[in-house]
């Protein structure tokens, strides 16, 4: 007796690549600490010496602890519970914080071109050695904190925006640092300024691929590294397979990929075997959620107009 056709099939083990999850939030924990405390010193000193360069490199900075609280915050809620109005947890609140991220990224882009554009045009004598020394402390804990972030920003895209915060705002540390330094030996203070526009445009080259990435996945677009064509292709080829057709694939998370498609089959007395070897197919391309629905060669399927 032939088995019925497999309609709807859903995979019982799923292979979740998750950083660790222990040594992450102790990276974002040590993050937010050192960041909120530099904001502190950085604040003080700019108050005491009158620098709109170090209070507004500040408040950037005041920006990226909160840039990280919110990663932090999309890295827990993805270790959430599904429940049955959220039947994949908190997940995909991963990917629009990803978003968030970079456009917090873009609009401190903005704020730092607009003040070294108004301080080419009206430029200010500031102590060069004071902004030397706490910039050169900026350098310190946004490169160490970066460095917390380097082995898993692949990984996440939430984990790469925190590195990318991190390693900007190392960079605009080296760039007041330069500044501090060729204002105290030169009295030139339309370097600081200068520095600010080169050290944008090394930002927005920098966050490009993350806003791209993060939007695409907001819009359940293909992850980066998925090639649907080549999939269904490959699909195609699993024995007992006669045609793919319906397939979509999308994110779940900044970290999980899904697929759904439907498989056309010559013969159902080998549907364990072929629905084991695809999921294993898909698997090995990255999506840990794989929803099949199986067909007869005879059978009309109305979903082929898509």
């Amino acid at each position: 007796m032939t088995p019925e056709p497999e309609l709807h099939s859903h995979p019982h083990h799923h292979h979740h690549h998750h950083p660790a999850v222990s040594s992450l939030n102790r990276a974002f924990l040590w993050g937010i600490a050192l960041n909120a405390g530099f904001v502190v010193v950085e604040f003080a000193v700019g108050l005491w010496y009158g620098s709109m360069g170090l209070l507004s490199d500040a408040g950037h900075n005041l920006s990226d602890v909160a840039s990280l609280l919110l990663a932090m915050l999309a890295f827990r809620l993805a270790q959430a519970h599904a429940t049955p109005k959220y039947t994949y947890g908190y997940k995909k609140s991963t990917v629009l914080i990803s978003l968030l991220n970079s456009v917090i990224l873009l609009i401190a882009v903005g704020v730092i071109i607009t003040e070294s554009i108004g301080r080419m045009l009206h430029p200010e004598a500031v102590a060069g050695g004071a902004i030397a020394w706490t910039a050169g402390i900026g350098v310190v804990v946004n490169g160490f904190t970066a460095w917390l972030f380097l082995k898993d920003k692949e990984r996440d895209l939430n984990v790469k925006g925190a590195y990318l915060h991190m390693a900007a705002d190392a960079l605009v540390s080296v760039g007041v640092l330069v500044s501090g330094v060729v204002i105290s030996w030169t009295g030139w203070a339309l370097i600081d300024p200068i520095v600010g526009l080169a050290v944008a445009g090394v930002i927005v080259a920098s966050v490009w691929s993350l806003t791209r990435d993060s939007l695409r996945l907001s819009l359940d677009g293909v992850p980066a590294g998925i090639d649907v064509a080549d999939l269904e292709r490959r699909m195609g080829t699993v024995p007992g397979v006669l045609a793919v057709h319906h397939i979509h694939v999308w994110a779940l998370s900044t970290t999980e990929n899904a697929l759904t498609a439907h498989v056309v089959l010559s013969d159902f007395s080998e549907l364990e075997r072929i629905k084991r070897d695809l999921k294993a197919l898909a698997a090995d391309s990255g999506i840990c959620h794989a929803t099949l629905e199986f067909e007869t060669r005879s059978e009309r399927c109305p979903d082929l107009r898509d």
